[in-house]
């Protein structure tokens, strides 16, 4: 297998993440479901180690919504999270989310969620997440 064709389990457990909030705001489903999170995984075919770390995530992001809602507000100036394109929102809650459990490097929460915004979004949605996130990354890296 070339480098190029290789995915890291965790780069699209984040992609797999942002799909399944993303499919979630559409279907007006705002808690984790069990049943919808399977019918997910069985429907894209999602290799088991990917959807073992992307459940671990949409768990962890549906628990501390208020909370990471809260910090992607906090530093948004103008930008309500309810006016932010449901795409950008999606990929801001999967990666504030890893950056205050630090597990991952901070440059490559931001550089993935970057490249997912891209991907998703629009064409100003990798500047725009890139600048919330560096914020998000700095009040987190504070000791509280």
């Amino acid at each position: 297998m070339t480098q190029d064709s290789f995915t890291h389990p965790n780069s699209e457990a984040r992609e797999r993440a942002v799909q399944f909030l993303y499919q979630s705001e559409c279907e007006r489903l705002f808690h984790f479901s069990d049943s919808h999170f399977s019918q997910f995984i069985e429907n894209f075919k999602i290799a088991p180690k990917v959807a073992q770390i992307s459940r671990g995530m949409v768990e962890g992001i549906y628990d501390e919504l208020p909370r990471i809602d809260e910090t992607i507000s906090g530093v948004s100036v103008n930008w309500s999270i309810d006016r932010m394109a449901s795409t950008d929102r999606c990929v801001l809650r999967v990666a504030t989310w890893e950056l205050m459990h630090k597990g991952t490097p901070t440059k490559v929460v931001i550089n993935e969620a970057i490249e997912l915004a891209k991907k998703y979004g629009t064409e100003h949605s990798g500047s725009f997440v890139n600048g919330l996130l560096d914020k998000i990354a700095t009040l987190v890296a504070e000791p509280l």
